[in-house]
């Protein structure tokens, strides 16, 4: 095949792939705030949603940031995008650590009155309740209130949901849903978490 019809033949294909995305864009007319819920056991779920956050950032929009289960406040996420948006982090670290089933249970009710301060707060652009999804797996937060309270969010608002394991509930109410699997991950080769990758 000659250079020219290998050309031609591409911008043919390229063409018609510019007219079916160009048809889904037109009829993707709709303004609303979106649930978005970031799970699998891959790396990359909080990451994902702090990238949004710095996106929101980026455009002048208001972020709230809500962490359940976890505690560390030395992370480079925190340290960086905490200058800019408001960051709560609001749990006592992994349960297994823990292992106080009642003492888990209450400190997610306290993160959770925190996230609904923000739910009900039209000046929101952006809330990340980060790691939620184990809240509700371990039977810490009631599903029913937690659904009901996301969805009676402002209309505009986005909600940005991680962790592991999302119950049917959440997975029912998100409007995307990204499923994050490792192939391959550094920790089963014996690799400690790397400071600026992994917190």
């Amino acid at each position: 095949m000659s250079e020219q019809s290998r050309n031609e033949r591409h911008a043919a294909r390229m063409q018609r792939k510019k007219a079916i995305i160009d048809q889904h864009i037109a009829e993707a007319n709709i303004d609303t705030g979106i649930m978005i819920l970031l799970t699998g056991n891959g790396k990359g779920k909080s990451s994902s949603a702090f990238g949004m956050v710095a996106r929101a950032i980026g455009h002048g929009m208001k972020v709230g940031v809500v962490q359940f289960i976890k505690n560390r406040t030395d992370t480079g996420e925190e340290a960086f995008l905490g200058k800019h948006c408001e960051w709560h982090v609001m749990g006592d670290g992994f349960t297994w650590e823990t292992q106080n089933f009642e003492a888990d249970k209450a400190r997610s009710e306290e993160a959770w009155a925190m996230a609904v301060k923000m739910l009900n707060d039209p000046s929101y652009d952006v809330v990340v309740l980060d790691e939620l999804t184990y809240c509700l797996s371990y039977g810490y937060l009631d599903k029913t209130t937690i659904v009901r309270d996301i969805e009676s969010r402002p209309e505009m608002q986005h909600v940005v949901v991680t962790g592991r394991a999302a119950v049917a509930e959440l997975r029912e109410i998100a409007d995307t849903i990204t499923e994050l699997n490792d192939e391959k991950h550094a920790y089963k080769a014996g690799i400690r978490a790397q400071k600026g990758l992994e917190w």
